[in-house]
């Protein structure tokens, strides 16, 4: 089916729809009966063979599950008669019919249809006189894969997709990453695997934590097919959205993939997969989403598992629970010694630098770099999103880095590449060209720094670079005549007696001593201060826009007074014109 036929088609039953629906209902519809008559496609040369199975097991009294889908050469199978064209012979009964056939689906099918809510979608459009038409639109359409290869259909899909997500744009950015961003993710991510793109055979995993309509598992196995046909992918997935959940376990199923292994649920607060280690892993995660309503989990998690869990570091604070995503997926790398994994994360900003020395996000930082995970940022340019507008980073974290970037950290600021899109889709106003994605490939390949036009694009930091001691600096209480006060009790019995009032604190570089750092800093300007050692923290912090700031002289005062003299001369010439 080519790109003009399935516009033509996918109008043509939106013609029916229209006045029933609303425009962004449409993909309620049109989303799985696409999905139905692609799988009543497929099944179509074995239904026989099927049928045949079911009735010798079930007689024989055998679980006839496993034998049915060896006879239908699929991970899935019907046990129905029924099929989409017989449905047309009795029109009466078309809703009751449907029901019964998509209920002898196997289980993992079933489960598409529930989560598309279809029984919904069907009775609404029984009530309305319009199911028959839509089936009989749908019946006429051949999708059998001698026509419409797996390949084809997963782009025909992806359209669908496309399309239904830019007619309702409120709800786009939750369930769709752009493709340019996930094709420059996992051209991050596959980079330095030589195997997996040239050795024959090979197979490596990927998942997704927040799967959405699987975007990102489909980018990648597109790419690593296209530079390794030998290659297999064998891809896992966890998505909390049950519509977006549907989408990609049928995006999955239309494509011949293995579903079992894209999971419905909460990522955070029950990890589908749990013990399962992947060598690559991508996520786009919802942006400064809070994770209250699953406060008590995750609390009890980290309590009780410590560092055996997925928590261990640190908690961030419960209105951005971006970086509990980074910690989950940093709990599924395959270890060093297994052959180890790369993941690419997108977040905003605020993992970045939020929370002070001490905070749960501080240590999360403190953990990465000090475990040396990090191997680059790249800033994208603002405006990407569908849902936002706001500055977004891709993490890139693993436990194979290769020896040139051990102990380091490459950032890329790549917020100046991009071009203008031709139209807009909710807040994505730009967009990454296949040069833009090369460069930033090409940038991070070298892992050197490089600049443009003198303004920096790439710079290299040691992971120490990012981290500092939070000093406690404290001065002594005073009495009228200004003498010290000292304490009468305790164990500072005879020690100058604190006074809160003019207590401050100092971050000094990890790199630098902090005695030294007080000696040239504080004591010239306070004498009678002091640190007290017991309250120093160490802390993590990634200024990744400051890293790339040019200072820009102002100009010349004279060359200011000119302008300001040509504008004011120029307002008084138009008073004295309105005056006339």
């Amino acid at each position: 089916m080519n790109q003009q036929n399935l516009s033509s088609f996918i109008w043509s039953v939106a013609d029916l729809l229209r006045g029933d629906y609303k425009q962004s209902e449409y993909g309620k519809v049109i989303l799985p009966f696409t999905v139905l008559r692609r799988l009543d496609c497929v099944l179509e040369p074995t239904k026989d063979a099927v049928l045949k199975e079911k009735e010798k097991r079930e007689a024989a009294k055998i679980n006839p599950e496993p034998f049915l889908k060896k006879k239908s050469k699929q991970h899935f199978y019907n046990t129905s008669p029924l099929d989409i064209k017989k449905l047309m012979g009795d029109q009466d009964h078309i809703r009751e019919n449907l029901f019964s056939y998509i209920e002898s689906f196997s289980d993992s099918v079933r489960d598409i249809f529930e989560c598309f809510e279809f029984h919904t979608q069907v009775e609404r459009l029984a009530k309305a006189n319009l199911l028959y038409l839509v089936t009989e639109k749908f019946a006429n359409i051949d999708l059998h894969p001698q026509f419409v290869t797996n390949a084809q259909m997963g782009l025909v899909f992806e359209e669908l997709i496309r399309k239904f997500a830019e007619l309702s744009n409120e709800t786009a950015g939750e369930h769709f990453t752009p493709r340019e961003v996930i094709r420059l993710m996992v051209n991050l991510l596959f980079i330095e695997d030589d195997d997996a793109l040239t050795k024959p055979g090979i197979v490596r995993s990927l998942y997704d934590p927040t799967a959405g309509t699987g975007g990102m598992l489909s980018i990648a196995e597109e790419h690593l097919s296209g530079q390794n046909p030998d290659a297999r992918l064998v891809m896992y997935g966890q998505e909390l959205n049950a519509e977006s959940y549907a989408i990609c376990k049928a995006d999955m199923l239309i494509k011949g993939q293995d579903i079992s292994k894209i999971i419905h649920g909460n990522t955070l607060s029950e990890d589908g997969l749990p013990g399962e280690h992947f060598d690559y892993m991508l996520s786009n995660p919802p942006f400064g989403v809070e994770w209250k309503k699953i406060q008590k989990e995750i609390k009890k998690e980290h309590a009780q598992d410590g560092f055996n869990g997925r928590f261990g570091p640190g908690l961030p604070r419960v209105s951005d629970g971006s970086l509990l995503f980074l910690m989950h997926l940093i709990s599924k790398m395959r270890p060093a010694k297994d052959g180890g994994s790369r993941f690419g994360i997108v977040l905003n900003g605020s993992p970045l630098f939020t929370g002070n020395a001490g905070s749960g996000e501080s240590e999360i930082r403190r953990y990465v770099l000090e475990n040396d995970l990090l191997e680059a940022i790249i800033g994208l340019p603002t405006d990407m999103f569908y849902n936002t507008g706001i500055s977004t980073y891709i993490w890139i974290v693993s436990n194979k880095k290769p020896k040139h970037r051990k102990g380091k950290v490459q950032l890329i600021d790549a917020s100046a590449m991009w071009q203008k899109m031709r139209k807009s889709l909710g807040s994505k106003r730009k967009e990454l060209s296949t040069a833009h994605i090369d460069e930033i490939t090409r940038l991070f390949g070298n892992a050197k720094k490089a600049t443009t036009g003198g303004t920096p694009i790439s710079r290299i930091f040691k992971t120490t670079d990012f981290g500092y001691q939070t000093i406690t600096v404290e001065r002594p209480e005073r009495d009228e005549g200004g003498n010290i006060v000292k304490e009468t009790k305790g164990k500072r019995k005879g020690q100058p007696k604190i006074d809160t009032s003019l207590r401050d604190t100092e971050d000094v570089p990890l790199s630098e001593d902090v005695d030294e750092y007080f000696q040239r800093e504080v004591l010239p300007h306070v004498p009678d201060a002091w640190i007290d050692h017991e309250k120093t923290k160490i802390g993590y912090e990634i200024p990744f826009n400051r890293h790339f700031y040019v200072f820009k002289p102002p100009r010349e005062l004279d060359e200011i007074d000119t302008e300001l003299k040509a504008v004011t001369d120029k307002i008084l010439t138009m008073i004295g014109d309105l005056s006339k």
